[in-house]
């Protein structure tokens, strides 16, 4: 069986796949059901074109891969086959972790567990399938191979991982803001003292690459309603585990029974298997069956989702928001549904984001002089931006039903 196959990608063209093992791996169940995972979570229900999945990622991510260590191998770099291989099986099996909208699991029912942990956890079942070819790659993944510009491709502040989300979810959502040059910050990688470095004349790519970061975050990833739509997701199944816990009728499939009645502190052989059959497909079933519930915030919720209407409201600003503010709505809140104080946070809930578009002390970004000096980043450039951008921003978010209109 030829094994080695092209995909047609919107965005790059014609992606490879260099190695039969690549080739398994993209056909095998884990990787396959990221095929019904969405990318962007409920972001298109904001942004109609943002149906792309964590499999468009995951495949655009092994081409930039590619055209890395091909990169670096024309710059005298020694990588040889067997690294490169686990490399880019690393980068292919990045995400394959991410459960249903891809962190609404993760923020709500499996709260003690990354979707980093559970693709670790996946990529050592898969190296037992694939007898032991797959070594290397947890090595990589994990960082604990002695090449750490190789873990650094997978994850840094300039990885391929965020090359190709920020282009991809760019192109997806219509925000041409978030378009980054990556073919030209791929073609400036380097390696100095066995870490990551760019190639000093890629300074105002890497400012580019900046800049569009802080503008996907503010513009699209933090979007108000999108991302109340994603609180009000995990709120909906907070309250089915707390219904559950009540013994409260819900309706549940056997997948979601095992997970929402068990406190997942570790992956075992049978949580795995459940978690990789759960897919957005899964939790959209569920929502609609949850409309007609019995239960008025699991109803109410499911409803805002499942039909777009009744959104609440939602308003950010750089401060807190006062609590004699919040007390009001609340007060509102309570003399117009038919829940207690105890159930507030279903329907009204503050809170606040952090975002942070470059870290000087995290990973920083190294730039190769001709020289052969190495130069952080925000040193070198002579954009005053490029400081401020350095500095976390917070700002604060209140989330209310529309009901309370007289604010």
């Amino acid at each position: 069986m030829n094994k080695l196959k092209i995909i047609n990608d919107p965005i790059y063209g014609f992606v490879n796949i260099p190695d039969e093992l690549i080739y398994d791996i993209i056909q095998h169940p884990y990787f396959q059901r990221l095929r019904r995972i969405s990318q962007m979570g409920l972001s298109y229900l904001v942004y109609p074109g943002a149906h792309h999945t964590r499999f468009h990622h995951a495949i655009g991510a092994l081409h930039l891969m590619q055209t890395a260590i091909n990169v670096l191998k024309q710059k005298n770099i020694k990588i040889t086959k067997e690294e490169e291989l686990a490399a880019l099986s690393a980068i292919l099996l990045h995400d394959v972790g991410h459960g249903p909208f891809s962190h609404a699991l993760e923020f709500s029912i499996i709260k003690n567990i990354s979707h980093e942990q559970i693709s670790l956890a996946i990529m050592q079942e898969l190296n037992k399938e694939f007898n032991g070819q797959l070594d290397l790659t947890i090595r990589i993944f994990t960082g604990k191979y002695h090449k750490t510009f190789l873990t650094e491709l997978i994850s840094s502040q300039v990885d391929v991982d965020r090359l190709d989300y920020l282009r991809r979810d760019s192109f997806y959502s219509g925000v041409i803001e978030g378009q980054v040059n990556s073919e030209r910050l791929i073609k400036m990688l380097n390696v100095k003292d066995n870490h990551l470095v760019i190639d000093e004349k890629g300074i105002y790519s890497v400012e580019k690459f900046i800049i569009s970061r802080r503008l996907m975050y503010w513009q699209v990833y933090f979007h108000k309603t999108g991302m109340m739509l994603e609180k009000i997701l995990e709120k909906t199944l907070w309250r089915v585990k707390e219904l559950v816990q009540q013994n409260k009728t819900v309706f549940l499939d056997d997948k979601l029974t095992y997970l929402f009645k068990e406190n997942l502190k570790k992956i075992d052989r049978k949580s795995l298997e459940i978690f990789t059959a759960l897919d957005d497909a899964d939790i959209w079933y569920h929502l609609k069956k949850w409309t007609d519930n019995q239960d008025f915030i699991l109803s109410y919720l499911s409803k805002m989702i499942v039909h777009r209407q009744s959104l609440n409201k939602i308003k950010i600003q750089k401060i807190p928001f006062d609590e004699k503010y919040i007390k009001s709505l609340e007060i509102n809140v309570l003399n117009n549904f038919p829940i207690n104080e105890n159930e507030l946070d279903y329907v009204i809930f503050p809170g606040k984001l952090t975002h942070q578009a470059y870290n000087q002390d995290k990973q920083p970004i190294k730039l190769l002089t001709k020289k052969g000096d190495i130069i952080e980043f925000a040193q070198a450039s002579d954009q005053l931006n490029i400081q401020a951008l350095s500095e976390p921003v917070t700002k604060f978010y209140l989330s209310y039903p529309v009901l309370v209109n007289n604010m």
